[in-house]
């Protein structure tokens, strides 16, 4: 039985230009070794399967060429290139630092520098996966990477760049390898599927192209595999089949359902994906990647981004057009979330089930949606002035001579005001309509034409204060009717029901002072609070928003107010009663019973006050 060799393998380039992809790599070292230009140090960074180790072994075999062509080119005849190629040269040195990652490594590694090559001009060394070296094999390193012998050269490959040393890379000429293009990828199956005599599709080698992702290892990896499982006949069925990938006919079905509602047709859909063995976030990943080559297909711009087999892109681009951009990136949101939460969902049929019902139901939002911003875009066509709030004036406190009727009628006459100020500047917002009196110009005469319609955005209508004036009569009305009657039973009960919410605040402040307030009933609609000290009528001051909320609402009386009055008490010679505060009640209560501090203490326990 014959021995076979990968095609990874068996296709590996011998020269600079069979090397895929590198054209910027390849050209600067054939330059560098015709203009004896050679660094002692190369770095050879980029991506898996991009060409690092293979450009190292040319560049290896080709400075130590005996009969080196013009166009800086191995020979491939000569006794070091044959030597190389048959594995068999001494001047060249592989390690492999993922292996062999320890300072004594690295220093078995600079003992042999010292020895100059048998034959040949240079002893190179290779060193794949160099990230993989230690810090302290790093720092063994330095000295040796920096000043080599002159017949030393140094070449280092590493798929991640950034995990070493600044100090090593500032002594290494840096090559960045890009990924393989799709066209070069597939130019490059198709001559190894020439040689081998292999039946091949395009289709299908587009297919392997997009898996491979840039990876010409990879891409012959896949083509081995392929080529064993359909006995040398390389088709986009069998590509398909063989790599797992659903095909893009499925996707242009599934939203034409969705953009046709038709909800049957969807399920049964993702039912016949389902039978043939994809799971659902497979299902969900390529079809939001389907919905993002039609949207980039929309812009003839970036219609070059997509990566797509040829056969389909003109089948996208017509898609594309009759899908509106809005209903794409909504359909990409929905995708995106349903992917990051498919992991979390315990039945992961109906979560993608779910997915698809919403992407079939996401035309009549988007039309909801376009509806409403049309109906808004209408409703501001006409031009219009800011309708500000008007601010509520401050209204001093009453002096202590002030009766209470004047304050009801400050009040009154001050709220009237603000509601008709505020209506005549809400009108002002509005343009002309039933009501309205037509402006008149300077001379007395009605204006016509574009002069009324201008002054048509400043001149207040006339008709809607007589509306307004009867609206709060009647609120005033109905207010009297259904207002309770304030006494001063009531009032001391709705100024207990007060406290009692101050209690359950645990304001403990707040209740002393209210319970030492006296109250007076001034007349029907008001009363006053009779406070001894500043301090106490601070304390009441601070709940003025939420009391008379309380007591209005206690009443069913809008118009209700007070007015906090300062007497101070008389000197006499009797001290008034006063109720005791929760820090007298308990310094009181240790004082008669000290047990009562010793069983606090015991029990680390802590008071309220």
């Amino acid at each position: 039985m014959e021995h076979f060799i990968v095609s990874a393998r068996k296709y590996r380039p011998q020269t600079f230009n069979t090397v895929v992809g590198q054209a910027h790599i390849t050209t600067t070292l054939k330059n560098a070794i015709k203009n004896k230009q050679l660094a002692h140090a190369f770095l050879f960074c980029g991506p898996r399967g991009v060409g690092k180790t293979t450009c190292a072994r040319i560049l290896a075999k080709t400075i130590n060429c005996e009969n080196m062509q013009a166009d800086g080119e191995a020979c491939n005849v000569c006794d070091s290139c044959v030597s190389f190629n048959d594995g068999a040269s001494l001047n060249i040195h592989e390690l492999d630092a993922a292996s062999n990652n320890s300072v004594d490594d690295i220093r078995t590694l600079t003992e042999q520098v010292r020895f100059s090559p048998q034959a040949g001009k240079y002893k190179v060394y290779i060193i794949d996966e160099v990230h993989m070296l230690s810090a302290s094999a790093f720092n063994a390193f330095l000295k040796t990477l920096e000043e080599p012998p002159p017949y030393a050269i140094f070449i280092l490959a590493t798929t991640e760049k950034h995990k070493i040393l600044p100090t090593i890379l500032s002594r290494c000429q840096i090559f960045d390898f890009k990924r393989i293009t799709p066209n070069d990828t597939v130019e490059h199956l198709q001559e190894i599927c020439d040689k081998e005599k292999i039946t091949s599709d395009k289709a299908a080698l587009q297919v392997i192209s997009q898996k491979s992702e840039g990876c010409m290892r990879d891409a012959l990896s896949i083509l081995d595999k392929i080529v064993s499982f359909t006995n040398g006949e390389l088709t986009y069925k069998n590509t398909l089949e063989h790599l797992n990938i659903l095909d893009a006919d499925y996707y242009f079905k599934l939203i034409e359902a969705m953009l046709s509602q038709d909800l049957a047709a969807t399920l049964l859909l993702y039912d016949d994906i389902n039978r043939k063995g994809f799971e659902g976030d497979l299902v969900l990943n390529g079809f939001a990647e389907f919905v993002r080559n039609l949207l980039v297909c929309r812009d003839e711009k970036i219609a070059g981004l997509i990566e797509v087999v040829d056969s389909f892109k003109e089948r996208y681009v017509a898609t594309a057009q009759k899908v509106s951009p809005a209903w794409l990136i909504s359909a990409l949101n929905i995708l995106n979330e349903a992917e990051i939460n498919y992991k979390g969902a315990r039945n992961k049929k109906l979560h993608a089930e779910l997915t698809l019902i919403k992407l079939t139901y996401l035309s009549q939002a988007v039309e909801l949606v376009n509806e409403a911003g049309v109906i808004k875009k209408k409703a501001t066509d006409a031009a219009k002035p800011v309708a500000f709030k008007s601010i509520r004036p401050a209204i001093a406190e009453p002096s202590p001579g002030s009766t209470a009727s004047a304050i009801k009628k400050n009040r009154q006459a001050t709220d009237a005001k603000l509601i008709i100020e505020s209506s005549m500047v809400e009108e002002e917002a509005t343009p002309y309509g039933r009501g309205t009196v037509q402006p008149l110009s300077g001379s007395g005469k009605p204006v016509t034409g574009t002069a009324a319609e201008a002054s048509a955005t400043t001149t207040p209508t006339l008709g809607a204060l007589s509306k307004i004036r009867k609206q709060i009569a009647r609120q005033q009305t109905q207010a009297n009717n259904t207002a309770l009657l304030l006494t001063m039973e009531n009032l001391q009960e709705a100024w207990s029901g007060y406290i009692d919410k101050l209690a359950q605040q645990k304001n403990h402040s707040a209740v002393t002072n209210f319970k030492l307030a006296q109250l007076r009933v001034a007349d029907n609609n008001s009363f006053e609070i009779v406070v001894e000290s500043n301090i106490q009528q601070k304390f009441i001051e601070q709940e003025r928003g939420t009391l008379i909320e309380h007591l209005q609402s206690f009443y069913n009386n809008r118009s209700l107010s007070y007015a906090i009055q300062v007497e101070e008490a008389a000197a006499t010679g009797t001290p008034q009663e006063r109720p005791l505060s929760s820090r007298e009640q308990y310094l009181k209560m240790i004082e008669q019973y000290p047990m009562v501090k010793e069983l606090k203490e015991r029990l680390k326990l802590e008071l309220d006050y």
